[in-house]
């Protein structure tokens, strides 16, 4: 039913936990995905974990540790079975030795019926990865129901992440940005600044009397208004302490026990200092983020006002982060019906019997040897902190939506919606920050002018980049030649493709 009360039927919808249900169905069919989520959110670590931006880590973690046990379940038997070929070949050649012919059959069936069991066991487990993926995808739980939890310590700390108002970024991105894991930068500025030191005339005459405000006050007016105001449903908006990594220590509340990773969330007071007074490489910023149709797209807005006397401006910055990569889609072509997922259930084990039975022993070997190398870091490193007092980088270096992302799998609607949403939010807090100077009584002829300069700078959404409102000629810039409207741009291939089928690199400790 619209706004004017005509029906309309519904059409079909993108659902709101599409990433998160494809994520968990996807870790069910890559080894490697479900092995690095594992271990990275779930593992012992001394860096942040980065934001989940719209993805259900409580159940992507679920469904990554089913997968990674099946997985070595697997292994194990595998080894196994590689094991018994040497053993039936030793007792073939001593029953030929002691004039026992009849052993001499072992060394031909032997083998066989390993690499038979083999064939079993790979074709066994395949389906049932299948079926646990199409589970995860599919069915009407949610997805964090359809698998057994994990540590409940770490499942805490993971529902902390969903709401997080605090987030250490990592050293080497204070030379670039502090939102590690928001995307591809839109853009990145500061807005002309407005004097805020006249009263508005009065409507009898004279001048009204100025209300006093400071930085709280406007971020919180914006932060309520916004949704309203920009017309962007479900728009998520909250402030947040961005720490430099070395210097999260500095913060008890933020890192109590030096050897365990941050928090996720502080008091209040302590994200409203960051605002008020911000500290040593440690400022808070209004973070609004909007989620496309099904997740598919995510832009986020970092706001942070800077209030000197006489003047008042804001420190813009967008990005954008594109769906994700197409090998997250295999879910969808998975063979359903009876013969054709029985037949292509057989041809898989026939092609991959062999490798899997021959790397059983050495996939376990690998994970056992990294698991001893990464205890052994994190060893040395809280060594480190408390014998030698070193001062450790706790900030995260990104966050897995954005590192799973890929702009050759934007279209033209995503890339239209991330203009959508860029021109709505930055019009949205114009607008806002226009209603409170009027609300306290500031003549907002000088902020009028700020907004012909605002409404001029561009932005840039993949590699399609061009003048931050509509008005300007209708025009947008591709690759540096000028092209015609939002009509002509394609999606690029830069803009952050997503990892191979090995999955993305293993955390840091």
């Amino acid at each position: 039913m619209s706004v004017t009360g005509r029906p309309l039927p519904s059409l079909p919808q993108y659902r709101k936990d599409g990433v998160t249900r494809r994520l968990s169905a996807s870790v069910h069919l890559d080894d490697d995905f479900a092995l690095y989520v594992d271990r990275a959110l779930t593992g012992d670590r001394l860096n942040a974990l980065g934001l989940s931006l719209n993805i259900n880590f409580v159940a992507l973690a679920r469904h990554a540790r089913v997968a990674t046990l099946r997985r070595a379940a697997l292994d194990r038997r595998l080894a196994c079975l590689l094991a018994a070929v040497p053993v039936t070949l030793l007792v073939a050649l001593w029953g030929l030795v002691n004039a026992h012919p009849s052993l001499g059959w072992v060394a031909i069936f032997g083998p066989l019926g390993a690499y038979t069991v083999a064939w079993i066991l790979v074709r066994h487990t395949e389906a049932r990865s299948r079926d646990a993926a199409r589970t995860a995808f599919l069915s009407a739980e949610r997805p964090e129901q359809t698998a057994p939890p994990v540590e409940p310590e770490a499942e805490a700390a993971l529902h902390d992440l969903k709401r997080a108002n605090v987030l250490p970024y990592a050293d080497e991105a204070a030379y670039t940005k502090p939102f590690v894991g928001s995307g591809d930068k839109i853009k990145e500025v500061v807005w002309q600044p407005v004097d805020i030191s006249r009263p508005a005339d009065a409507p009898g005459g004279g001048k009204l009397r100025l209300r006093p405000f400071d930085v709280i006050d406007l971020h919180t007016y914006v932060a309520r208004q916004m949704e309203n105001i920009s017309g962007l449903q479900g728009l998520r908006a909250r402030n947040r302490l961005y720490v430099r990594g070395s210097n999260a220590h500095l913060i008890p509340e933020l890192v109590p026990d030096p050897t365990r990773r941050p928090r996720a969330q502080i008091p209040k007071q302590l994200v409203q200092a960051g605002l008020q007074t911000p500290g040593a490489g440690m400022r808070t910023h209004l973070c609004l983020e909007r989620v496309g149709e099904g997740g598919r797209l995510i832009v986020s807005m970092y706001l942070r006002a800077i209030l000197q006397p006489p003047s008042l401006t804001w420190e813009v910055a967008a990005y954008a982060i594109p769906p994700l990569d197409g090998r997250f889609h295999r879910v969808d072509r998975l063979p359903v019906a009876p013969f054709e997922r029985w037949w292509d259930l057989v041809r898989h084990a026939t092609r991959r019997t062999g490798p899997e039975l021959r790397g059983s022993l050495g996939r376990i070997l690998r994970r056992h040897r990294w698991q001893r190398e990464h205890e052994r870091a994190l060893a040395r490193t809280r060594r480190a902190i408390t014998k030698q007092h070193v001062r450790h980088d706790y900030g995260a270096t990104g966050s897995l939506r954005e590192d799973l992302g890929a702009w050759d799998e934007a279209g033209y609607i995503e890339r239209t919606d991330a203009q959508d949403y860029l021109f709505r939010l930055q019009q949205g807090v114009l607008t806002a920050t226009e209603r409170f100077l009027r609300d306290h009584n500031i003549d907002t002829s000088s902020f009028d002018k700020a907004v012909q300069v605002i409404n001029t700078q561009t932005y840039n959404i993949g590699n399609v980049s061009g003048p931050s409102n509509f008005g300007a000629h209708g025009t947008v810039l591709l690759g540096g030649q000028q092209g015609p409207g939002p009509q002509g741009g394609g999606p690029g291939s830069q803009g952050g493709p997503g990892p191979g089928g090995s999955g993305p690199p293993a955390p840091k400790p």
